[in-house]
């Protein structure tokens, strides 16, 4: 997450345009460091022969892929071999944490972490990655925690601080086949709010239309997607892609990404494809199916629900400002964030959902969004209001 929400009165309604960089991400992302290999150069991957229709300015209305992914497949729990994850039935409760980043994710150990994660009833646990070292020590992390009955997977940072789209593409082969290499995930996101953050928008706009965007930082951005996928597929076949999660009404940028299509109206780009789109909710965001901006008001889940893939809320969370650690606490559950995702998800096909974060940022970050502590073991409010929400409506 940035450090302060942009917000524009329009009409009478505050807007939030929240650049989140979450898991390290948005403009504060590390790009790849590492040498390419040689094996994958920045045009390794043909661009679609499908020539898409440039996008129209019309409000909800998001180009669907061609092909249909396949909803991901929950295995029956079996104990994960030395270098592939089990995943288990029941995956809708996650949680974020930073293992990467320090603070009381190092204080605690992961073991600490996998029962606490246990206790809260979570499955699926959102962690960084952004160069070979964090890369390994993610793995293990992944392996110990798969045995107990939680899954992790990765969220991999590169950012679009890039000459040209092909080299961004080679520094997410670089960084997707390190990834995959490290530990075969059942999940891997790509990238994290780059339609977001990294000045790809052009000012305090929405984002719900191609023109918002600028041109050559959207397709530095798409280079690093289309690199991070190629580089995992070049090792893991099956892992199932999520597209880096947006936020807000920022939904132009994954449109333009499924059309083929680019801020500058052209079209017959390379067309990005995925297996499940994922989305960020923040609590002055106010109600996801109605979500009023600049640009009017929008059912957020109805346009992501016309990708045709499962959708997985990859980060909600409360607003350390909010109020008082109860007044967070309830909200955290309430009508605007878990209990409607709950009462939706077969609506939508929203399959997952998961808080920011486990532990509260140390002094000097981004803020208090945990459920714990940067102790990493005082247990908030909010931590018994996600449990008993989780245990009273199993998923």
């Amino acid at each position: 997450m940035n450090s302060a929400p942009k917000v524009a009165l329009m009409g009478g309604v505050f807007a939030a345009l929240i650049f989140l960089a979450a898991c390290g991400g948005g403009k504060d992302a590390p790009n790849a460091t590492t040498s390419v290999e040689a094996s994958a150069p920045g045009n390794a991957v043909a661009a679609s022969e499908a020539t898409a229709a440039s996008s129209t300015k019309t409000t909800e209305t998001p180009t669907n892929d061609a092909t249909a992914a396949s909803s991901p497949v929950a295995a029956s729990g079996a104990p994960a071999s030395s270098d592939t994850a089990s995943t288990s039935r029941g995956i809708f409760y996650g949680a974020n944490g930073h293992n990467n980043g320090g603070g009381a994710y190092d204080i605690s150990s992961p073991a600490l972490q996998l029962a606490q994660l246990q206790n809260l009833g979570v499955k699926l646990y959102r962690n960084e990655v952004y160069n070979r070292a964090s890369v390994n020590k993610l793995a293990g992390i992944a392996k110990m925690m798969a045995a107990g009955g939680v899954t992790v997977f990765p969220v991999l940072l590169v950012g679009t601080d890039f000459d040209s789209e092909s080299d961004a593409h080679d520094a997410g082969y670089t960084l997707g086949r390190q990834t995959a290499q490290s530990y075969r995930y059942p999940y891997y996101e790509v990238a994290n709010e780059l339609g977001s953050s990294n000045g790809a928008l052009l000012g305090n706009v929405d984002g719900v239309y191609p023109e918002q965007y600028d041109n050559a930082i959207f397709q530095k951005a798409r280079g690093a997607i289309r690199g991070l996928i190629a580089g995992i597929k070049s090792v893991d076949t099956s892992g199932k892609i999520i597209l880096g999660g947006e936020t807000w009404l920022h939904y132009g940028f994954d449109q333009m990404l499924a059309a083929g299509t680019q801020p500058d109206g052209s079209g017959g780009h390379p067309v990005v494809t995925w297996d499940i789109t994922a989305w960020h909710w923040y609590s002055e965001q106010g109600d996801i199916t109605n979500a009023c901006g600049g640009t009017g008001c929008h059912n957020v889940l109805r346009v992501l629900q016309r990708f045709g893939k499962p959708i997985w809320l990859t980060e909600f969370g409360v607003r350390p400002w909010h109020g008082s650690d109860q007044q967070i606490a309830s909200y955290t559950v309430g009508n605007r964030m878990m209990a409607q995702f709950v009462s939706l998800a077969s609506q939508y096909d929203v399959q997952a959902i998961q808080v920011y974060q486990l532990y509260d940022d140390p002094s000097d970050g981004e803020g208090n969004y945990g459920l714990v502590k940067n102790d990493g073991k005082t247990e908030k409010a909010a931590y018994t209001a996600f449990k008993n929400f989780v245990a009273a409506n199993p998923k």
